[in-house]
């Protein structure tokens, strides 16, 4: 996960302009880890929030809404990479995925990407027979 907080806005305005860098980095740290979170508070395995975004996926291919989701999406040049499944926004619609949303990543951000398509790429050599 690349936390974007550059992009984040609370009622249209950036929550930079209200939250110092260090509370940013704060929020995005535990957004990484929030499945983890809820589960040991909750003492079991997270079920809810996993079947309702499902739903919400299902409903914006049957409604054919063009809504915007996270996905795992083949990519072939996007963001740089290829030839590489990985989360990346897309809009859903009736064909499954019909677009991944190209997001303009600073230096940083694209440095922390290429990076997250390393490590899946070394964890899906693991599977190489």
């Amino acid at each position: 996960m690349i936390p974007l907080t550059r992009y984040a806005t609370r009622n249209s305005i950036p929550v930079s302009q209200f939250l110092s860098e260090e509370k940013l980095e704060e929020v995005a740290q535990a957004t990484m880890v929030g499945g983890a979170t809820l589960t040991k508070m909750l003492g079991t395995s997270a079920w809810y929030a996993p079947g309702a975004a499902v739903s919400a996926m299902v409903q914006a291919i049957a409604t054919d809404s063009k809504k915007i989701f996270p996905c795992s999406a083949y990519l072939e040049g996007e963001y740089g990479q290829e030839d590489i499944c990985i989360g990346v926004p897309c809009i859903l619609g009736a064909n499954g995925i019909e677009k991944i949303v190209a997001i303009d990543l600073n230096e940083a951000e694209a440095t922390k990407f290429a990076a997250s398509s390393d490590a899946v790429r070394k964890t899906n050599s693991l599977l190489d027979i």
